[in-house]
């Protein structure tokens, strides 16, 4: 299996009622060789019309944390749980997650990161651990298996509460970091 088979195979799934509703299935985007992976949730409105993820609103606000930290976004890898926006951003149905989940395990194991984050509590809770909170666990590091893992704050999260991006900042100076260690 490759990336790009696994992209037409997921760009043509209908596994889940998103399936039908979608404009473009968002798979993922960045260095397929990357060291550093950050896993969203699902795609927005503006993710659904360009099938990138993350060139919304939230996408250029994490834009401006990883300029901050000096991570070029073309150095990492970008993708979400679910490739298919759900209705109004709502959050993602178990079945709808499960669905998907097969895809975002095949692209791991294809691009083979040190170092996963996750953007928000949704792909926290499904790759670090069920009972995650994103304000409590926010930036601690873990190790799951061959991976090294964190969550920060979701972006969007950022955009309806201001009060938390400097947390935001403190922990993708941690990420910068352990990215340097990582990549030694």
């Amino acid at each position: 299996m490759t990336l790009d088979l696994l992209e037409k195979e997921c760009i043509n799934c209908n596994k889940c009622s998103l399936g039908a509703t979608k404009l473009h299935s968002v798979f993922g985007a960045g260095n397929p060789d990357a060291t550093l992976m950050f896993i969203g949730e699902a795609p927005g409105a503006q993710e659904d019309e360009q099938g990138v993820p993350f060139v919304g609103a939230a996408g250029k606000l994490f834009d401006k944390y990883l300029n901050a930290v000096d991570i070029k976004r073309e150095d990492v890898y970008i993708a979400n749980m679910l490739k298919c926006r759900p209705p109004k951003n709502r959050d993602p149905l178990p079945e709808e997650k499960d669905a998907c989940f097969a895809y975002l395990r095949e692209q791991i194991k294809l691009i083979k990161p040190k170092m996963i984050v996750c953007l928000g509590r949704i792909s926290a809770q499904r790759l670090i651990r069920e009972d995650f909170k994103i304000t409590r666990d926010h930036g601690i590091w873990e190790q799951k298996g061959d991976f090294l893992m964190t969550a920060v704050y979701h972006p969007s999260l950022l955009l309806r509460d201001p009060r938390r991006r400097e947390e935001m900042l403190k922990d993708m100076i941690s990420v910068k970091e352990k990215y340097e260690e990582l990549k030694k």
